[in-house]
């Protein structure tokens, strides 16, 4: 399949590298030229804008953090619709508001273009592993036409239905509970830690039991070490999604109390100078309201 791919950050170079070594003809474009470096050198073609993405792609994948950035990229000038060609899909892979997927899918069908929204689950080292879960959504025969890139990328796909906002609710839903666990796990530590207890031991007993997930393992340990500068998901990011969340629990007037924790604890670390820390130095900032920092 000839392919194109926008967004070539740690997460997108993984998984870009992971359509290339499918076989799949791939074009790729960072406004950063440089990213492009390591997929070019294995085989894709080096693209200097969108229009010429879009003009090289049956399927134009995006990861893009961003809303503005993918309203840019398919509804711009020279941006997908103008350049993709009627009958082609925009796979969009990045973790959008329902209104931007709203949006990117009329702009799409008026272009004679369908919309595929497949938001990643994961962290850069899994997508750099092709173990990436992908929630899918949108017409059937769109996500058939997929299906390559998807088995590339992923160690599964949960398809979500034919409507590409159900793929963006899910995901959003995803990370809502994911922050609300990283404030439970940082709430157990700094417990722990007041009466004395090392970290490592709750954490242990912790994932040892119900909470064997990755997450817990992954987060909680973060925790434990303090490696807050080894960044897999920065607090920005995070505050950008938990601020897609609540515009899209109030579309559908769904109250979040628990979400709400989280964000608010998002934006003290923003505050303390953390914005660019690994999203478990939220345990310092609920260390911090411990009276233990």
């Amino acid at each position: 399949m000839n392919a194109g791919f926008i967004g070539l950050g740690r997460m997108g170079q993984g998984m870009a590298g992971r359509i290339l070594a499918a076989g799949h003809d791939l074009a790729v474009y960072d406004v950063v030229a440089a990213q492009a470096a390591p997929l070019t050198a294995a085989g894709a073609q080096a693209a200097s804008s969108v229009a010429e993405v879009g003009a090289a792609g049956e399927v134009v994948v995006t990861m893009l953090v961003a809303d503005t950035v993918v309203s840019e990229v398919a509804l711009g000038p020279g941006g997908l619709c103008e350049t993709l060609g009627a009958g082609g899909i925009h796979l969009v892979m990045g973790t959008h508001g329902v209104a931007t997927i709203r949006e990117l899918e009329a702009g799409h069908a008026a272009a004679g273009q369908t919309l595929v929204a497949a938001p990643v689950l994961g962290r850069p080292d899994l997508a750099a592993a092709g173990q990436l879960g992908i929630v899918v959504a949108g017409p059937d025969e769109a996500v058939r036409r997929c299906g390559g890139l998807l088995e590339a990328m992923g160690r599964r796909a949960f398809l979500a239905g034919t409507k590409p906002e159900s793929a963006s609710a899910i995901k959003l839903a995803n990370n809502a509970v994911l922050g609300c666990a990283m404030i439970a796990m940082a709430e157990g530590f700094s417990l722990v830690r007041k009466y004395g207890v090392e970290p490592q031991v709750f954490q242990d007993v912790m994932t040892e039991g119900l909470f064997s997930a990755p997450a817990y393992r992954i987060y909680g340990q973060k925790m434990v070490d303090e490696t807050y500068d080894e960044v897999g998901s920065p607090i920005t990011v995070g505050l950008k999604d938990a601020n897609l969340i609540a515009a899209t629990a109030d579309l559908a007037s769904v109250p979040m109390p628990s979400h709400n924790v989280y964000r608010d604890r998002l934006i003290e670390a923003v505050a303390h100078g953390d914005g660019d820390r690994d999203q478990a130095v939220l345990a310092l900032e609920q260390a911090r309201a411990s009276g233990l920092a």
